[in-house]
């Protein structure tokens, strides 16, 4: 897919469970990043609370109408929460996702089964943004792409054994269907945006070159890395080095262990991604 270029990007992170030394931005279990271009401004994920969102939008001199479209990476609680707060906000803009974002969602907690989906179903949701789903790229403004579904997982996927579906009267592991990303067409090439990358890093990665026509220049964001095993991080690893040189921007769910790993194989491409980091491209 050719993607007409932006002059230029600037990419803030608004929600993430860190935040920078001595900034007034405040932290949770989350993950939000604000894309701004020539056409407009773009909101990737809304964090686990409306409080934090709201804030942070606030420091980092955000005005909510000025938001042009909303983008959901997926289903989950910690990527969904603060729309509640945000969209009286916002008034009724575009909101991109894929068509699995209404199905139920759960976490295994101990002995408990919780729900972690959004905080509003179809309908409410339905009645207050322009709802545009697809399991498809879908262009949000000039520029700015959705990867639309990544449907071959042949590379280990970003999983949680706790995350589960309902499949009848029981219950099986959350296939992780809507997990999408963005894609932002800049000078340089292309940068990738992630949520969570429960479709996998690898599997995301092999999407946007098969999709998208360009060089990938950097990745921000969740690579939920954490639960692989030393073997398959090695394989990440190495086959991270096919893509060139993309700069590395992980935060939320990437985990601690992976980033050492990263950042060991990598050095100084690998950069953490709290809340308030910007970056232009």
């Amino acid at each position: 897919m050719g993607l007409r270029e932006l002059s230029t990007v600037r990419v803030i992170c608004i929600v993430d469970n860190a935040v920078q030394p001595g900034s007034r931005f405040w932290g949770e279990h989350g993950l939000s990043f604000l894309i701004e271009t020539e056409h407009g401004r773009v909101l990737f994920d809304t964090g686990q609370s409306g409080t934090v969102l709201l804030h942070n939008l606030q420091v980092a001199g955000v005005e909510p109408t000025s938001i042009a479209a909303v983008v959901l990476s997926h289903a989950h609680y910690d990527h969904t929460g603060g729309l509640n707060a945000l969209l009286p906000q916002t008034g009724k803009v575009p909101l991109y996702a894929h068509p699995d974002l209404f199905r139920e969602r759960f976490a295994q907690r101990q002995t408990e089964i919780e729900k972690i989906g959004p905080p509003m179903g179809r309908e409410e949701l339905t009645a207050r943004v322009d709802l545009r789903l697809s399991d498809q790229p879908q262009q949000i403004l000039s520029g700015v792409y959705t990867t639309g579904e990544i449907a071959s997982r042949l590379e280990p996927e970003g999983r949680s054994p706790r995350h589960l579906i309902r499949e009848g009267d029981g219950w099986i592991a959350d296939p992780y269907r809507d997990d999408m990303s963005i894609v932002l067409r800049v000078r340089q090439g292309l940068v990738l945006v992630c949520g969570c990358c429960h479709a996998g890093l690898l599997n995301t990665l092999k999407h946007v070159r098969a999709t998208f026509d360009g060089q990938l220049i950097a990745v921000l964001g969740g690579m939920h890395l954490g639960d692989l095993k030393d073997e398959q991080m090695r394989h990440i690893v190495q086959t991270l080095h096919r893509y060139g040189t993309p700069r590395l921007y992980p935060n939320h769910c990437t985990g601690e262990r992976a980033y050492v790993a990263l950042a060991n194989a990598f050095g100084a491409r690998v950069v953490p991604c709290s809340a308030g980091t910007q970056l232009t491209f």
